[in-house]
This record gives C-alpha cells, structure tokens and sequence, in this order.
C-alpha cells in the first residue's frame, strides 16, 4: 500500500504542478498541448487511483474524486472532441480550472491533516484557519477562471504553437 500511496501522491502532484503551467499559460494567452495533455491525464489518475484505497463508507475524498472525472471528461471533450471551437474554448478553461481546483482543495485538505504545524492550527479541520485556507484558494481560483476566461476573448488556441 505504501507504493500504491506513492504513486498516487506523485500523480497528484504532477497533475497540480503541470495545471498550474496550464492555469498561467491560459492567463497569458499562451497554448501549451503537452502540458494540457499532461495535466488531463495525470489529473485523470489521481481521481481513478484515490479508489484503489480500502473505504467502508462513501467519503468526502470520493465524491471529489468523481466531480473532478465528470470535469476532466469535459475538458477532455471540449479539447478534443470539440478542438475548443466557439464557446468550447471558455468550457475547457473553466473545466480545465475547476479539476486543478478540487486537486489543491484535496492538497489543503491533506497539508492540515499530514504538517505538524498545519494540524496543530486545525486538528478536525473546523477550525477557522482551515476555512480561511479553503476560502483563499477557491476565491484565488475563482478569479482566475474569470481573468482567463475573460482573455480567451480574441485568441486562438488550438493548433498554436
């Protein structure tokens, strides 16, 4: 199981790490294919292996892991399936951000309860320095699905280099 763990946190990882080179490229008009395409997959395999780990009970981590599915598979059709035409391109950007969301929500979520130091300040994450982590992280993101969605106005995405 530690392997297992390993493997789905270093896909974690890669897939927050590749979406927020995507996240900046979008917010700077720059198309970035192998990242996108990266960030899909890898973001893709963190939801599908969290799983693989034993649960008796629906949990929290689950239904996260299958919104964040239904919103890759989106964005995977938007790029794809619909080469970001018309209002695709604003559908992928927003899917696209709201997956990387739910990963660094899961990231917060898993920083209180495994950093000594973050555990201390939210040890049943009821606390408010917990909520006020949540709430920066989703308004940061909220704004910049605003910002790149309002700069996809005017650009061409799929196809550049």
């Amino acid at each position: 199981m530690a392997a297992y763990t390993a493997v789905h946190v270093a896909l974690s990882l890669v897939g927050i790490l590749t979406g927020l080179v995507v996240l900046a490229g979008l917010l700077s008009r720059r198309w970035l294919p192998a990242w996108n395409a990266t960030f899909l997959v890898t973001t893709a395999l963190t939801s599908l292996t969290g799983y693989g780990f034993p649960f008796h009970q629906l949990l929290p981590s689950h239904i996260i892991g299958a919104l964040s599915l239904v919103v890759l598979a989106l964005a995977a059709f938007a790029l794809y399936g619909r080469k970001l035409a018309g209002g695709w391109k604003r559908t992928y950007i927003f899917s696209a951000v709201l997956a990387l969301y739910f990963n660094v929500f899961v990231l917060v979520v898993q920083a209180f309860l495994k950093v000594p130091a973050l555990h201390a300040l939210a040890p049943t994450q009821a606390e408010p320095p917990f909520a006020v982590a949540q709430i920066a992280v989703l308004l940061i993101f909220m704004v910049a699905v605003v910002v790149a969605c309002w700069r996809a106005s005017g650009w061409t995405a799929y196809g550049d280099a």
